[in-house]
């Protein structure tokens, strides 16, 4: 009897009582690189600026116990807010993406595209215009804005009592469209000041972020992301079709109801605490699924990817080329055209 050809790729199983884990050996590897990569970006934009604060003072401050400078403490301030966002709303909108595509078993069923992303920026932007800025209330209109979209598209994509991932995807791109015609006439006719501050709210941005939003993006990761960690398994059957899952046990409309209220969350609250930023959650989990090679929704890989990608983007935009401070959500959108430009081509010649 022949041994497999490719022993690296099976994974590596763990039982503690009625619980066990399993994972491949390169898929464990990658995820550590990822987030090594993450960590290392985010002290890297801790560091950037012309305050004097390199990685090694870092260090000393967090690992050694010296007293900060008043400058010095001004800067972890502003700076680590900022870092912590970034990273965990990436990390939102890579899981996010991840459980959509899989949902929808189609590359392009991110939240960006089929509109979720574009029903929460709605609701903030309401909040925004009528009552003037204000991080609760942005978050809370975010998230409404979501889910109210999300159940608008859900029911329309069913029939016959089941999903149509197709419809889905198809349904949800309408929705955008439509939403976002309505986020323009909102800045249109709303106060003036109140419409600037949207519009600027709207290109997607870190910048002055306060720890009001570091807290708002790591409670949405800390919440939603570990339920979707645990359905990580069911949703690769139900990757298989809605028929065999339903033969091995799997609870197909409440594991698709429960994740898809997850995923929406995640992107709703990451975009009350960052704006909408574009193509985060449509690249990542792609990625993360070509560096593992391995079927299934790569949640925790998406994670790490997301994170790296937006701290990647944040460093970019800082570094201005050319002369240029893009704001985050600008700077995604413009990577991210190119990137489903590749992916529509490789589509069609696949």
């Amino acid at each position: 009897m022949s041994a497999p050809r490719n022993c690296a790729a099976l994974p590596i199983a763990w039982r503690l009582g009625r619980f066990s884990i399993a994972a491949r050996p390169r898929a464990a590897a990658a995820c550590a690189l990822l987030l090594l990569l993450a960590f290392l970006l985010g002290l890297a934009a801790l560091a950037m600026g012309r305050g004097g604060l390199t990685l090694a003072r870092i260090a000393e401050i967090w690992i050694g116990g010296q007293a900060a400078t008043a400058g010095e403490r001004l800067l972890l301030d502003i700076r680590l807010p900022r870092v912590l966002t970034g990273l965990f709303v990436g990390a939102a909108l890579g899981v996010s993406g991840a459980v959509f595509q899989s949902l929808s078993r189609n590359p392009l069923g991110s939240p960006d595209l089929i509109g979720f992303t574009t029903g929460a920026a709605t609701g903030a932007l309401l909040q925004i215009v009528l009552y003037g800025p204000s991080i609760t209330g942005a978050a809370l209109g975010a998230t409404a804005g979501g889910l109210l979209t999300a159940a608008v598209v859900w029911l329309l994509a069913r029939r016959h009592g089941r999903l149509g991932s197709q419809r889905l995807v198809l349904i949800g791109i309408g929705a955008g469209a439509m939403l976002h015609a309505v986020n323009g006439l909102l800045l249109a006719k709303g106060n003036l000041d109140n419409a600037i501050l949207a519009n600027l709210w709207l290109a997607g941005s870190l910048n002055a972020r306060a720890w009001t939003h570091a807290w708002l993006a790591i409670g949405a990761a800390v919440v939603f992301i570990p339920p979707v960690l645990l359905c990580a398994r069911r949703l690769a059957i139900l990757e298989m079709g809605d028929d065999l899952a339903s033969q091995l046990g799997v609870p197909v409309e409440g594991l698709r109801l429960g994740m898809v209220l997850c995923a929406v969350m995640l992107a709703s609250l990451a975009t009350g605490a960052a704006g909408p930023i574009a193509f985060i959650a449509l690249a990542a989990p792609q990625l993360a699924r070509r560096l593992l090679d391995a079927g299934g929704p790569p949640v925790l890989a998406s994670a790490a990817m997301g994170a790296c990608l937006v701290a990647a983007a944040d460093l970019l935009g800082q570094s201005q080329p050319l002369e240029l401070n893009l704001p985050i959500g600008k700077l995604t959108g413009l990577l991210g055209g190119l990137y489903l430009i590749w992916l529509l081509t490789r589509r069609r010649s696949a």
